[in-house]
């Protein structure tokens, strides 16, 4: 990268550091705070980096950040969308699209999910990759946002990788199935027609997975706006949760919280998430997907 451009990249993200308030990103404010805005520290807590490194990024040092790291830094730092485009310019990195793992979220949506942190919440696209979790969310789903390519779509690793369906129990898998499906016939509607990124995800599962293309042969269609659901904690047991959903202005991305149905233990349950710490993921990486992996599983499997 020319040192002129990571100089740069230092200096604005100090600017951007400077602006900011711990209260903006549900930090304390503590006492003896002798600068504006957040301390480099916290910048790289909040971005998952080391602080060393961090710091030999705002010195204009150090190696080319990678763009995973962008995000986190955009997101951290509250970026509009225009600054975290020129985050990745200055990095030498390319612009992501929108829609994959590395989109931007909107910095009030982030504040919202700042605010939940009693509640288990997160920030999904309208083709299900997960971009951020609040800590309750990872210790009941797992850590949803490390996946990258196809199967950063928790839709995509539905029907192609059968560990994934484990997150409910077997009886809830058709109706889980169905509900994907027709959420993502709506998801591709509301995108341009020769959108590159869900076109492929489409024609991807319809070779692949039998079931998934018997499913879209029903044209059902319906944005998943509220749910009910079961998740299956290796530690707790089955919780049953309501999903609600704040859908940004293009609908591209939403907001995901989990509520205790009505009726149930639940709330009980999740209050015990926070003991329990992280939910252990319980999908397992493979190269490539297999046609038997999206067919609906047999009893006893």
């Amino acid at each position: 990268m020319a040192a002129v451009k990571y100089a740069e990249l230092g200096t604005f993200l100090r600017s951007r550091r400077e602006r900011i308030r711990p209260a903006d990103v549900g930090l304390p404010a503590g006492p003896r705070r002798r600068v504006p805005g957040l301390r480099r520290e916290e910048v790289a807590q909040l971005a998952g980096a080391s602080v060393d490194y961090y710091n030999e990024l705002e010195r204009g040092a150090g190696s080319q950040p990678s763009e995973q790291m962008i995000a986190a830094l955009a997101r951290a730092l509250r970026l509009s969308g225009d600054e975290r485009d020129y985050l990745y310019r200055l990095a030498d990195r390319p612009v992501p699209v929108q829609g994959g793992a590395a989109s931007h979220v909107h910095p009030g949506m982030l504040d919202l999910l700042g605010r939940l942190s009693s509640t288990p919440a997160q920030v999904i696209t309208d083709l299900h990759v997960t971009l951020v979790q609040n800590p309750l969310a990872v210790a009941l789903v797992g850590d949803q946002s490390g996946f990258r390519g196809p199967r950063a779509s928790f839709v995509h690793r539905w029907f192609t990788e059968p560990d994934t369906r484990r997150l409910h129990p077997e009886a809830d898998h058709e109706s889980q199935s169905r509900a994907f499906v027709a959420d993502l016939r709506a998801a591709a509607a509301r995108r341009d027609a020769k959108d590159p990124e869900v076109g492929s995800m489409i024609r991807t599962l319809l070779d692949v997975s039998p079931e998934f293309a018997a499913l879209w042969a029903d044209h059902d269609v319906a944005f998943r706006r509220d749910d009910r659901k079961r998740i299956v904690h290796p530690t707790i047991g089955v919780i049953e949760v309501n999903c609600l959903n704040l859908f940004s202005e293009d609908g591209r991305q939403r907001l995901l919280w989990f509520t205790p149905a009505v009726g149930t233990d639940s709330a009980g349950l999740l209050d015990l998430l926070g003991v329990v710490g992280t939910q252990e993921i319980v999908e397992t990486p493979v190269s490539a997907p297999t046609r038997t992996a999206g067919r609906s599983p047999r009893r006893g499997e």
